[in-house]
């Protein structure tokens, strides 16, 4: 393998490039109109032009991108996350082409990236898995028996889904019809597809992910897990590894359970797989993702692996260097996502120009940056400028850490999500790590981020008038001039 393409865009191009060039392989960006002087296109050791800024007319038209793979002689094709990174079509159409894809075989990506396959597929199992119903279903009567069995609060979930999209709590019979339709309804718009189903509804669960790495010999491996549960609209916005609530125990059966979901699809390359984890601390098997996630740096650090290198040589056909009894946690690593929004307005899209932009530095800082000053953010993808990640020996210095590296992460010409990470890692439910999903519901709301401005504006306007206070007690006395006419007479 002498050149891989990256087909996708930002700091995730970067990142795989990073390692690619590590590795003494050759480098291919892919870019779209809006993105002519993005960083990643300059990274790389050549950049293909595929179309207009929408992505449906650049990133995701895999025609061109693999055109693109073939015109520059591209060995491979490493798909990042999110655009073209679990579509099967897509995966079936590299291989055609004779060039690799940097991932799992189509089989997998297309069994894992519908829900109620994938609980079919990994029902043999005997993974731990919420109590509900395993088909697809439209009709409320059914529907309505289901819930009956297994009780209320329910959750309807798309089949197709992912983002939250297509998802319902309803907690008494009265709901169901009207939430099912609009469940329906918004499943078919997002996804193509109105299938939903039905399960018990965990009331406080925690979201953990294990991260598993499999070769095409049977090797599979775990690299522990990532605590996910600070969300926003069930969107991970901070992410940590080692979990603070997983015994030993509890990790080893999560992590084996990890392996058979792996196992039951034939997978190969990096792959994530999602639980939730209840008051109780009982586990359930949500999905799995076929990818390199957002949060894998976090996995890296605690790890001490290169997930992009290992995703690679598995490419290459390489058998895995390591296995299970190799692998240790050392440290805690904690990751913030810096978007492009507004948290002090819902968390609206902020768009604008990077008037000022300086990422913080130092040990134990690490930014996946894809942006730099001067530039704009386009409209038209996703609003992620970067992941800063923090790595330290334990939990409280981790993050400490972050909070030291917000504040010297400088952002001018938009709003950031920055704050919000912040308020995150300074508030007691987080440190003491006594939270769940509803984090964000249960205790953020933007008044006490603009409270807490206020607070800090107050300080220091307080801490610089002392100190001129102090200034002004001090005794100026003229500092003595030499003068060149003195010196001569």
């Amino acid at each position: 393998m002498k050149k891989i393409l990256i087909a996708n865009r930002g700091e995730i191009a970067i990142r795989v490039m990073k390692t690619a060039q590590k590795m003494g392989i050759k480098t291919v960006a892919v870019y779209s109109e809006a993105d002519r002087a993005a960083p990643h296109v300059r990274f790389a050791d050549e950049a293909v032009l595929l179309g207009p800024a929408p992505s449906s007319e650049s990133y995701l038209v895999m025609d061109k991108v693999i055109q693109a793979a073939k015109d520059t002689g591209a060995d491979a094709i490493h798909p990042g996350y999110g655009f073209l990174s679990e579509n099967a079509v897509f995966a079936q159409l590299v291989e055609d082409a004779g060039i690799t894809f940097i991932g799992p075989k189509p089989h997998a990506i297309k069994v894992m990236g519908n829900k109620l396959a994938a609980k079919e597929a990994v029902r043999d199992y005997d993974i731990p898995m919420v109590p509900g119903i395993e088909e697809a279903i439209t009709d409320v009567a059914l529907a309505q028996k289901v819930a009956s069995e297994i009780g209320f609060p329910i959750l309807i979930k798309a089949s197709a889904g992912g983002g939250g999209k297509g998802m319902r709590v309803v907690n008494n019979m009265e709901e169901l019809p009207e939430q099912m339709d609009r469940a329906i309804s918004e499943a078919q718009s997002a996804f193509g597809n109105g299938a939903v189903f039905i399960e018990k509804y965990v009331g406080s669960p925690r979201h953990i992910e294990i991260q598993v790495l499999a070769d095409s010999h049977g090797n599979i491996v775990h690299l522990f897990e990532r605590e996910c549960s600070v969300q926003r609209r069930h969107q991970k916005v901070v992410e940590e590894a080692p979990s603070a609530v997983l015994t030993p125990s509890i990790r080893k059966a999560m992590g084996e359970a990890a392996i058979k979901v792996a196992r039951a699809c034939d997978y190969v390359g990096a792959g994530t797989v999602e639980f939730l984890l209840d008051e109780h601390k009982n586990f359930y098997f949500l999905e799995m993702n076929t990818r390199l996630q957002v949060e894998h740096p976090v996995s890296e650090l605690i790890a001490g692996v290169d997930l992009v290198e290992q995703q690679i040589k598995v490419a290459r056909g390489e058998a895995l260097e390591f296995s299970q009894d190799d692998l240790k946690i050392n440290g805690h690593a904690l990751e913030v996502r810096v978007y492009a929004e507004d948290p002090l307005e819902n968390f609206m899209p902020s768009i604008g120009t990077l008037t000022t932009y300086q990422t913080p530095s130092g040990e134990g800082i690490r930014v996946d940056n894809g942006y730099e000053e001067g530039m704009a953010v386009p409209i038209y993808y996703d609003p992620m400028l970067s992941k800063l990640i923090t790595y330290g020996k334990n939990r409280a210095e981790a993050i400490q850490l972050m909070i030291q590296a917000i504040d010297n992460y400088k952002v001018e010409g938009i709003a950031t999500t920055l704050p919000f990470g912040k308020f995150v890692c300074e508030h007691e439910a987080f440190t003491s790590g006594k939270f769940d999903t509803h984090f964000v519901k249960n205790f953020y709301a933007p008044e006490q981020l603009k409270k807490k401005y206020e607070e800090e504006r107050e300080v220091a306007a307080m801490v610089a008038l002392q100190l001129f206070l102090e200034n002004q007690k001090t005794l100026k006395t003229p500092v003595s001039a030499s003068s060149n006419w003195e010196k001569r007479n």
